[in-house]
């Protein structure tokens, strides 16, 4: 049946504008469907404090990719009044959740913009199965397809003593660590010289151990998911930023060699 509808759209615009002109058109539009199905979609998959925000935006930078994370995608929805984003408004006024068509409909309004040419990388969603399964079927319907889902794998132990020592500057945002980073001059930031520090009231040591629990139980189906389907990759996220970063990169030009 697509067959036959795409010969009777053939058909039609070679009458209505001419062979030469339909012939070029046609073209044109495999050419493009060509360019998008090439476009690499990534999804980044790690617990709070991985570094998978640092990471992303250094790939970025490497890649030409855009990192798309859900509450950015939301907060970028609702800004613009986008129909979707009116929706989301809406519930998110009302107290309610974002439902998954929802971020399903604003990821599809954002992936047609022209800056994400260069292929995206998906931070935060999706966080089941059900919406990886609704996620592979609104790519399929643009001709693309997820290009591989990377693990950044962590030691819980040193992810809470990671996370349970972090602190910025009130400031300006300068990120510091009790063992890791701390200032030059106790007490004074080294960007900016301000002298107000803040922690995050969920950086404890409790709270961080629930959230890697929580993070694995709600992820453990995913990994499973793209494992079945070959596209799961680990990279190990404990090292220096440097050497994930270069873990990463090679995984990624692995991905993109032709088969």
């Amino acid at each position: 049946m697509q067959k036959y509808a795409e010969a009777v759209c053939r058909s039609l615009a070679i009458t209505i504008y001419g062979r030469s002109a339909a012939q070029h058109y046609f073209a044109a539009g495999e050419r493009n469907m060509s360019e998008i199905a090439n476009q690499p979609v990534l999804i980044l998959l790690g617990p709070p404090g991985a570094g998978k925000g640092t990471q992303a935006r250094r790939l970025e930078e490497r890649f030409g990719l855009v990192q798309l994370s859900t509450g950015d995608l939301l907060r970028a929805a609702v800004a613009a009044g986008s129909p979707a984003g009116r929706e989301a408004k809406a519930v998110m006024e009302a107290g309610g959740l974002v439902s998954d068509e929802i971020v399903l409909a604003i990821l599809r309004e954002r992936l047609s913009q022209p800056d994400v040419a260069g292929g995206v990388i998906l931070d935060g969603f999706p966080r089941t199965t059900g919406q990886a399964e609704a996620l592979d079927t609104l790519l399929a319907a643009e001709g693309r397809r997820v290009t591989g889902a990377i693990s950044m794998e962590v030691d819980d132990a040193a992810m809470v003593a990671r996370i349970a020592g972090r602190y910025t500057c009130a400031g300006c945002g300068e990120g510091y660590h009790d063992s890791f980073k701390q200032p030059k001059r106790a007490g004074i930031c080294d960007a900016c010289g301000g002298t107000e520090m803040k922690r995050r009231p969920d950086d404890t040591a409790e709270t961080v151990a629930v959230r890697l629990e929580a993070y694995h139980s709600e992820t453990a189906p995913l990994i499973s998911y793209y494992a079945g389907q070959n596209l799961l990759h680990r990279v190990d996220a404990m090292g220096e930023i440097d050497a994930v970063t270069t873990d990463l990169i090679s995984t990624i030009e692995g991905l993109r060699q032709p088969a």
